[in-house]
């Protein structure tokens, strides 16, 4: 079993593998109300973690996450779905402090496999500064890995998904495509070397553009993971009460995805994100079909949605230029025009 190729466990991989938009909406909107004064965020405008008030000068983030094998090696697999767990609090402005870690596996697999999923998370947690006291198991047929994250912050720290506002530039921290990529690998349409971009995007913490984003601030955040990158913008959108508009052809492409995406090698994700969100925005007609995939493709482990004053946006970028090469300006925010996000 120490030979078994983990993605070969499950039906899908990595944040494809969650509920589709739709039916989560319909699951979460049919329960009951809750009310705490100290609960500050919590899920009514779909942002990345809850906020919680432990005094005047701090406040606790919290978020959860993990998924099925995105790739074969246990390490590297470790690595990006505890990365994916830490960007919540990086989307929120915090900083991840304790975590737990969330691990489903078959209890006939080699116990050298799943000690290197959770030494790959441990690393991972290191770098961000963050402690794994702990966590819990379950064997199960499917592999699954991720963390419980807690973060801090000051109350004037949070950034949340509603603070959008016209006139601001949208930036995008990572390219597109990785569940486009993680699908090609698993249908031999991609090789272990031309899959490694999309692995060391996802490894990425999301910490070094948070810290950038820190530095000029910012009005709105949001990370880019299973719900694609319109699915994402739109909530922004919606939460923020705005328009936005955004530019098919800038967002950065990992290699091959735009060929791959022609062939029509498009995970099942992106058709439910599509599904969900067809009438809810405005594609201009002269886009080509294989960028609207890419635009609805689930992202694992993707990177930050950030919405900013126009005037700090180049700022922004020539901080992010020293992080990442796959930075980009990828449109803006307007005032509410009867549709939430715009495709030009």
């Amino acid at each position: 079993m120490s030979e078994i190729k983990l993605t070969r466990l499950s039906g899908s991989a990595g944040c494809a593998a969650k509920l589709g938009p739709g039916a989560l909406s319909e699951i979460v909107r049919g329960l009951p109300k809750q009310h705490d004064e100290n609960l500050l965020i919590g899920f009514d405008l779909s942002d990345d973690a809850c906020v919680y008030k432990i005094n005047d000068g701090l406040v606790m983030i919290q978020t959860v996450d993990f998924f099925p094998p995105v790739v074969d090696d246990a390490y590297t697999y470790g690595q990006i779905a505890a990365a994916n767990a830490l960007s919540d609090v990086y989307a929120m402005g915090g900083t991840p402090c304790l975590a737990l870690n969330l691990l489903c596996i078959p209890g006939k697999i080699a116990q050298d496999v799943a000690q290197d999923i959770l030494k790959g998370g441990l690393d991972k947690a290191a770098e961000a500064g963050a402690v794994i006291a702990g966590g819990h198991t379950i064997d199960d047929n499917e592999p699954k890995y991720g963390l419980c994250v807690t973060g801090i912050a000051k109350p004037g720290e949070i950034w949340t998904n509603a603070g959008a506002v016209p006139g601001d530039m949208l930036v995008l921290t990572k390219p597109l495509g990785t569940g486009i990529s993680i699908t090609a690998k698993k249908l031999d349409k991609l090789t272990d070397e031309e899959l490694l971009p999309a692995i060391e995007s996802m490894r990425a913490l999301n910490k070094y553009a948070r810290d950038a984003a820190v530095k000029t601030g910012i009005n709105a955040c949001t990370d880019v993971t299973g719900f694609s990158l319109l699915g994402h913008a739109r909530e922004m959108a919606f939460a923020s009460g705005v328009t936005l508009e955004i530019s098919a052809e800038k967002p950065a492409l990992l290699p091959h995805v735009a060929a791959l995406a022609k062939e029509g090698i498009i995970p099942q994700g992106a058709y439910r994100n599509r599904k969900y969100l067809e009438d809810k925005i405005i594609i201009g007609e002269h886009i080509p079909a294989y960028l609207t995939d890419i635009l609805f493709d689930p992202q694992t482990s993707g990177g930050l949605l950030i919405s900013l004053p126009g005037e700090k946006a180049d700022m922004l970028m020539g901080l992010l230029e020293k992080i990442t090469p796959h930075a980009r300006i990828i449109g803006r925010v307007l005032e509410f025009n009867g549709t939430h996000i715009k495709v030009v």
